[in-house]
């Protein structure tokens, strides 16, 4: 529950002294992790309930949710494999857990796509990177009409 409150304050301070004045320039917030993450790593994998989660991040936030959602999908022991080639001490605390705990974050992930295929698109991380960034940019092209 601490770990929960610490990342949607961090997230509530965020949207208020960036992504929200950022917007309202009408400029575009790139974020490489939202609510979607904390859903998924504390609400189902650590086991606090996405429920509980809704309603905290709903009290912090209301209903400020992105535009669009791209999701990299990838075999968790693949992306385990390449998160241990980065150099030592690069690794976040989540890489340290088991290969069953990134398969729930990866089947929650596929949930949230499903249950919200208008916000949520995604790519096959496994690809090389010049065609995960082309079908990154097809998706913010098709879904945001840059």
């Amino acid at each position: 529950l601490s770990e929960t409150l610490l990342f949607i304050a961090a997230r509530a301070d965020h949207v208020a002294r960036l992504i929200e004045p950022a917007l309202g320039r009408g400029e575009w917030v790139v974020s490489d992790r939202f609510s979607d993450s904390t859903y998924v790593y504390q609400g189902v994998a650590r086991g606090l309930g996405v429920e509980k989660v809704r309603r905290l991040h709903e009290a912090a936030l209301g209903t400020f949710a992105p535009d669009l959602t791209i999701i990299l999908d990838l075999d968790p022991v693949e992306g385990l494999k390449r998160a241990g080639g980065r150099a030592q001490g690069n690794e976040n605390r989540f890489e340290r857990f088991d290969a069953d705990f990134h398969q729930k974050l990866r089947a929650a992930f596929h949930d949230i796509a499903r249950a919200e295929p208008k916000r949520c698109v995604v790519i096959d991380g496994g690809r090389a990177p010049e065609m995960v960034a082309a079908n990154v940019w097809r998706a913010v092209q098709e879904r945001l009409k840059p």
